[in-house]
C-alpha cells in the first residue's frame, strides 16, 4: 500500500471530527474527548444509525462482489472497523483491487497498519477530502483501472457536505469518470423520516464544529440521476438488501440507502 504523503500529517485533537464521532458511535476507542463530547450529546439513534450504515455496506458491496465487481473506490472510509470493505469483497472476488480515501489524518495512521489485502489483490489509501474530487481520481486510477467498472462507495458521507459545498455535483463529477457498468452505493441521513430527531443530530454536531446537510428523499434521489437504480431501489437502510441475501431485521431508520448501476 502507497499514499502520496512523505510526512505524517497532524492529528487535530482539539475538534471533533466526523470519522471519530462516528468511530465512537460504533464503539471504537480511536477518538478523543472532543469527539465523544459530540457523540455523548447525540440521541441514542445516533448508534443506531451508525450501525444500519455499516451493515448495508456489507451488504451492498458483497452483493456487488458476488455479480463479479472487482474494483472499489471508498470515499469517507472511517476509521477501520472490521470487516472492512475490501475484506468482504475479496471473500467471494480474492483479486479485488480497493482505493480507500478520508480526510482524517487518524484514519490513515490505521490504514497503513490494517488496510492489508488479499494476495491476489491490492489495497490503496490516500488522504484526501471528497470536496478534492480530481486528486481522489487521480490516485485511484494508479490502482485502479477505468476502462473497467467500478464501484463508487459512499458511505454515509454527502451529509456532511452541504448544498453551499456543491454536494450533487461533486458525485456527479465523480460519476462521470467512471465507466459503464459501474455503481454507485451510497447512503445519507434523512431531514423528513424523523425531523425532530434529524434537528437535533445537527444542532449537537454544529456545536462541535461540524455542519451537516441532512437531505429529503427526493434530494438524496438527486444523486441517482441518471443512473439506474438495482432493486428494491431507494430506500431506507434497514430496507435494502441485494437478490439473494438474507433481508435484514425490520427496523425503523433514519437513513436512505441505494446502490445504483451507471448504464
Amino acid at each position: 500500500m502507497t499514499t502520496d504523503h512523505t510526512k505524517p500529517p497532524q492529528i487535530d485533537t482539539g475538534r471533533a471530527h466526523p470519522a471519530r464521532v462516528y468511530d465512537w458511535l460504533l464503539g471504537g476507542k480511536d477518538n478523543y474527548p472532543v469527539d465523544e463530547a459530540v457523540g455523548e450529546t447525540l440521541p441514542p439513534e445516533a448508534r443506531d444509525a451508525a450501525r444500519q450504515n455499516r451493515a448495508f455496506m456489507n451488504r451492498a458491496v458483497a452483493h456487488l462482489a458476488a455479480q463479479g465487481v472487482d474494483q472499489f473506490l471508498d470515499i469517507g472510509t472511517g476509521i477501520p472497523t472490521e470487516p472492512n470493505l475490501h475484506q468482504i469483497v475479496q471473500r467471494t472476488v480474492p483479486a479485488a483491487r480497493v482505493v480507500y480515501a478520508d480526510n482524517d489524518p487518524i484514519v490513515l495512521r490505521h490504514a497503513e497498519a490494517l488496510l492489508v489485502s488479499s494476495p491476489e489483490g491490492a489495497t490503496d489509501y490516500i488522504q484526501a477530502d471528497v470536496r478534492e474530487p480530481e486528486e481522489i481520481v487521480r490516485h485511484a486510477r494508479e490502482i485502479l483501472d477505468f476502462d473497467r467498472p467500478i464501484a463508487l462507495s459512499l458511505i454515509a458521507l454527502m451529509h456532511f457536505i452541504p448544498d453551499d459545498q456543491n454536494a450533487h455535483g461533486i458525485v456527479r463529477g465523480l460519476v462521470e469518470t467512471l465507466p459503464s457498468g459501474s455503481h454507485l452505493v451510497l447512503s445519507h441521513a434523512a431531514i423528513d423520516i424523523f425531523p425532530e430527531l434529524a434537528e437535533q443530530v445537527i444542532a449537537q454536531y454544529a456545536k462541535g464544529g461540524i455542519r451537516l446537510g441532512f437531505r429529503t428523499r427526493a434530494e438524496v434521489a438527486r444523486f441517482f440521476d441518471g443512473l439506474e437504480l438495482v432493486p428494491p431501489g431507494l430506500v431506507t437502510a434497514t430496507e435494502w438488501s441485494g437478490a439473494g441475501q438474507e433481508p435484514p431485521q425490520p427496523e425503523e431508520s433514519g437513513i436512505y440507502a441505494g446502490v445504483a448501476r451507471i448504464p
